[in-house]
């Protein structure tokens, strides 16, 4: 798990001649990727670890220059590649922020223990994200991410601790 990927990016094209690319960002919140030290490309092949000269934000592309890449050439062939940071190298997160990948698949419980099922996808919207839970007889339950229903994260034991509100 200390070496887990997450992926923060898709390059779309070449960006102009000194090697630069386009890039969908699948972060969150891309402007955390201006603060990255190392990016891997994954090539299909193999994985390669690169290092981020310049990051501009264009519409909602982000165009990246890297060490590794100097001429139009260099990237001509990376379309549609994946780029990912490593856990160590992701940005630190804030109190009560938690990687999406460490959610999925946490037990649900109430407050008195009894348990309600397990943390299946996680469903970001404008105003909060929306936890999907599916129960014991796959039926799923959608529980808004706000204090009122998520009283307690607890990755290490492996569980989530929520009120239900009336009606849902």
């Amino acid at each position: 798990m200390a070496d887990e990927l997450f992926r923060v990016g898709v390059i779309t094209e070449p960006h102009g001649i000194k090697g630069e690319v386009k890039v969908y960002p699948t972060s969150d919140d891309p402007s955390r990727l201006k603060r990255v030290k190392e990016i891997i490309l994954d090539t299909g092949k193999e994985k390669i670890t690169l290092h981020p000269t310049s990051v501009k934000f264009f519409k909602q592309f982000l165009i990246f220059g890297f060490e590794e890449f100097t001429s139009r050439n260099d990237v001509e062939g990376l379309r549609k590649k994946e780029l990912f940071v490593t856990r160590k190298n992701a940005v630190k997160l804030h109190k009560d922020e938690y990687y999406i990948s460490d959610l999925i698949g946490l037990k649900v419980i109430e407050e008195d223990e009894s348990e309600v099922g397990t943390l299946t996808d996680i469903i970001e919207t404008g105003a909060n994200d929306v936890y999907e839970i599916t129960r014991s007889d796959d039926t799923k339950l959608l529980l808004p991410a706000i204090k009122q229903c998520i009283l307690e994260v607890n990755i290490e034991e492996g569980y989530v601790k929520v009120y239900v509100m009336p009606g849902l």
